[in-house]
């Protein structure tokens, strides 16, 4: 050994110099992490430009290489797993063939890539015959997913021993992702795509190539939703949503089914998707044994290859919607939970809808580029030769003789090229000056392509080269013009393959609207003089004692008053009645939400109110499902009316004529009947007339209506309120001045419209003329604002309960020269859940019995006060 060599045990010299010490723990993780990523990368994830896995992605490619084509014969499928294996995939025979079966399954994917002969398993879990039995070859939509693999339009790597090149990627001329769906585990992920319409994904693609600004919603005009190969029905459409704007969600597959009352039984026609068809039958007839489920005798699976038919029939006297119900709380639906995880250069990504989409419009245009520039550069060379062939057929003598009177072939080329120079007779032939590629073409050609249909026909090929050239040209360099080519491509695989939906939407049917997207919760809804609207939630607003002065509702600008305050849902659509008797449409939602000290936005957008014009009452359209009624309108001058609720059924964004007004008279106030009940009438002056609504007959929208009461002097009607006894005790008054007070339904004797009433309430310097009467029951709460935007929320229960002739109690403490504006009721229903009342009240507080008269003294009033009604 040589004395300059180290000593291999000699510390820091020889192998101890390449090691290096690490920490386990960073190793492991290290080493993990790699593990994980190759395993995202290699086998589990699909990308998102061609929807595939690479096992996936080899088996096809490895077909087209192979000539297993749509348009060959079948091979048998242990033939395509061994050259998939020992070419492109050294992970198993048994991995291969799996994902090659399930590319051949009807009932797995919305469109199988390939067309298997044999048995490939069943939706009852049998699984594939061995590879040995079984045939396959490409779909023909397969072939869509390698169309112009050849013409440079992805990228190619080395395969696992670098004897062959793979794709990195197929160009895919359908989005296959979406299309196809997916499912995977990998390391801490997984990805569970759901198949889908073909046509309505090309549709959604077209749609962002011709709006790219367009969101999830415009996207879904086009896709509905999942289409399972299975068929069966999704429960609503929220999830759907929720899953193609975020990437993920739990979709409800309810199997379709038919309840055949007469015959007794229940027929399943279609399964949820990946639903085993023999466990599903298994599980069913478990439960009966069990008893978990009762009235079924038996269960027949009449399924065949035409479709699924299970066959559960019933037992004399069962119920069979009560048995379908158990059906479906236990054994019909499924959740599919998507995740739409994909890898987007080459990292996992959860995409929405539309980046899915975006991601592989890139991929296309990119495939359609790189194509569009190798069918260019094959172009101009044909031209180019083209054009040599031309000017050698324009000098064909001089050509001829140059060939002839060459040495050697090598010769004849150079000549052509005009490298050497050929005499003939001592008399040097012309140089022609061909490029090499044109000179080598020439000394090739025949003698046959002399002539002069040759000639023509050469013309003919070059003008068109030359068309082609200004084509992709065009493509290339305008980005609207590839897209056009990429839009064209798509509607034409759309033509040839679309089909029909398989997958319906049951129970919450529709399209998605923004109320699927607004959490449902009660609020107040406040509206200014100047149109300004927003909503706040009733939360914000805990219950009060009576007379305290509130909290901010609103924030006015200056010169502002508030004109109307109601209660309402989210999710409510309502009709705003207004003073000069228009109605208006508006959904709750549309209202802007905004804090208590927020102005508000203008309802110009939402209303399109003229001058003067308020709203000055709302009814929930809700309340109008329940009955078969009508609405009855009061105005300012007494006229009453009852129009049917059908004639409101197409109310125009500019509103409709809800009743006619004489001059100078505005509508009042707008209540739901039902043909039933009594009204109450009040007016600003604390008179009051209750009558059967049966004495107010119905009119049309244009009518004006008749005398409900007999107004005295200057009065004019606060509003009027439907009593209905099974959820209303009292008439609830209340006046600017912010007092108000409850009164007994039996206080209001029953009189014939046209009266002048009874006496409601006293009205006088300290109460202030009557601002709204309405009928409450136990458990409302009241709102009330005030012109100045001071807002109070108080139970009902907490203002007095006391005679007619009386004048009340504070309600709420009103400042100095401001006044009540509007008032609504919070039904029980609604105010159930918040009953505590804030401790906070006004000092200012008048004690309940402050202003209550004796019964004699109210009795003695009562009589006197009381006018016998009026004809009309």
């Amino acid at each position: 050994m040589s004395s300059e060599t180290p000593d291999a045990f000699e510390p820091g010299a020889g192998i101890a110099a390449e090691i290096k010490n690490a920490r386990i723990e960073d190793e492991m993780e290290q080493s993990y992490i790699d593990y994980a990523m190759s395993v995202i990368a290699g086998r589990a994830l699909p990308d998102v430009r061609d929807g595939l896995k690479p096992v996936h992605r080899r088996i096809l490619y490895a077909m087209d290489q192979a000539g297993v084509t749509a348009h060959s014969s079948h091979r048998k499928s242990s033939s395509i797993v061994g050259e998939t294996m020992g070419d492109y995939h050294p992970h198993g025979d048994s991995a291969i063939y799996d994902a090659l079966a399930r590319m051949a399954q009807d009932f797995s994917m919305r469109y199988p890539l390939v067309d298997g002969q044999g048995n490939f398993g069943s939706v009852d879990g049998d699984p594939p015959a061995a590879m040995r039995y079984t045939e396959a070859r490409m779909a023909p939509i397969a072939e869509e997913l390698l169309e112009d693999i050849d013409k440079d339009t992805v990228d190619f790597q080395s395969n696992y021993d670098d004897r062959k090149q793979e794709p990195t990627v197929l160009p895919s001329s359908f989005p296959n992702l979406l299309v196809n769906g997916s499912s995977g585990i990998a390391v801490g992920m997984s990805t569970n795509i759901p198949p889908h319409n073909l046509g309505e994904v090309i549709d959604a693609t077209v749609e962002l190539i011709e709006n790219p600004d367009a969101t999830v919603s415009d996207l879904m005009e086009h896709v509905k939703g999942p289409d399972f190969p299975t068929g069966a029905n999704i429960v609503g459409r929220n999830a759907v949503h929720k899953a193609y704007k975020t990437g993920r969600g739990r979709v409800r597959v309810r199997a379709d089914y038919e309840v055949e009352e007469e015959e007794g039984r229940i027929v399943i026609n279609e399964l949820p998707y990946q639903e085993n068809k023999a466990r599903l039958i298994e599980r069913i007839a478990d439960d009966v044994n069990a008893g978990k489920i009762e009235g079924i005798r038996d269960i027949r699976d009449e399924s065949d290859r035409d479709g699924i038919r299970v066959v559960i029939e019933l037992k004399r006297g069962a119920i069979a919607e009560v048995v379908k119900n158990q059906l479906l709380d236990n054994h019909l639906e499924s959740t599919f939970g998507v995740i739409n995880l994909a890898l987007v250069d080459g990292q996992p990504q959860v995409l929405t809808l539309k980046e899915t989409l975006q991601h592989y419009l890139d991929h296309r245009r990119d495939v359609v580029r790189r194509r569009s520039e190798y069918e260019l550069t094959e172009a101009e060379d044909r031209a180019h030769i083209l054009e040599g062939r031309l000017k050698a057929l324009e000098h064909i003598d001089d050509v001829v003789e140059t060939i002839r009177n060459s040495e050697s072939r090598d010769d004849a080329k150079a000549a052509l090229r005009g490298e050497v120079t050929v005499e003939v007779d001592g008399e040097p032939l012309p140089a022609f000056g061909f490029s090499e590629d044109q000179a080598n073409h020439i000394v090739s050609m025949q003698l046959g392509s002399l002539t002069s249909m040759e000639a023509a026909e050469i013309e003919d090929e070059y003008d068109d080269v030359q068309d082609t050239i200004e084509r992709l040209e065009t493509i290339l360099g305008d980005q609207s013009e590839l897209d056009a080519v990429i839009e064209e491509e798509l509607l034409e695989i759309k033509d040839q393959y679309a089909d029909e939906r398989r997958t319906s939407f049951v129970a919450n049917t529709g399209e998605v609207t923004r109320a699927d997207l607004i959490p449902e919760e009660d609020v107040v809804v406040v509206v200014s003089e100047d149109d300004y609207i927003k909503r706040m939630p009733v939360s914000q607003f805990r219950a009060q004692h009576r007379g305290g002065k509130g909290i901010i509702g609103t924030d006015l600008k200056e010169g502002d008053n508030v004109s109307s305050v109601f209660v309402t849902n989210t999710h409510d659509d309502l009709l705003c009645f207004t003073n000069h008797g228009q109605v208006y449409q508006l959904k709750a939602y549309q209202v802007p939400e905004m804090s208590r000290t927020a102005r508000g936005k203008s309802a110009v957008n939402l209303l399109d109110f003229d001058d003067g014009e308020e709203i000055t009452a709302v009814v929930n359209c809700d309340d109008l499902e329940e009955i078969d009624g009508y609405l009855t309108m009061v105005t300012r001058d007494g006229y009453i009316k009852r129009t049917s609720v059908d004639k409101f059924q197409n109310i125009l964004s500019t509103g409709i004529i809800a009743t006619k007004l004489d001059e100078g008279d505005e509508l009042a106030d707008v209540e739901v009947t039902d043909g039933t009940r009594d009204l109450v009438i009040g007016t600003e002056q604390g008179m009051s007339i209750r009558f059967d609504e049966d004495e107010v007959r119905a009119m049309g929208r244009s009518a004006r209506g008749v005398r409900g009461i007999n107004l005295t002097g200057d009065d004019v009607v606060a509003g009027v309120a439907a009593i209905d006894e099974t959820h209303h005790s009292w008439v609830l008054t209340v006046t600017e001045n912010g007092y108000g007070k409850r009164t007994d339904l039996d206080a209001y004797r029953a009189q014939s419209r046209n009266g002048k009433g009874l006496i409601d309430i006293k009205t006088n310097e300290r109460n202030g003329p009557v601002c709204a009467i309405n009928t409450v029951g136990e458990g409302d709460h009241l709102v009330v604002m005030s012109d100045e935007g001071q807002i109070l929320r108080t139970p009902v229960e907490d203002i007095s309960t006391v005679g007619r002739n009386t004048m009340g109690v504070i309600v709420m403490d009103i400042e100095s020269g401001d006044a009540v504006a509007s008032v609504d009721v919070i039904p029980a229903a609604m105010s159930e859940d918040e009953n505590e009342l804030d401790d906070e009240t006004s000092e200012n507080a008048l004690a309940d019995g402050e202003s209550a008269d004796d019964e004699s003294t109210e009795r003695a009033n009562e009589s006197a006060d009381e006018i016998p009604a009026d004809d009309e």
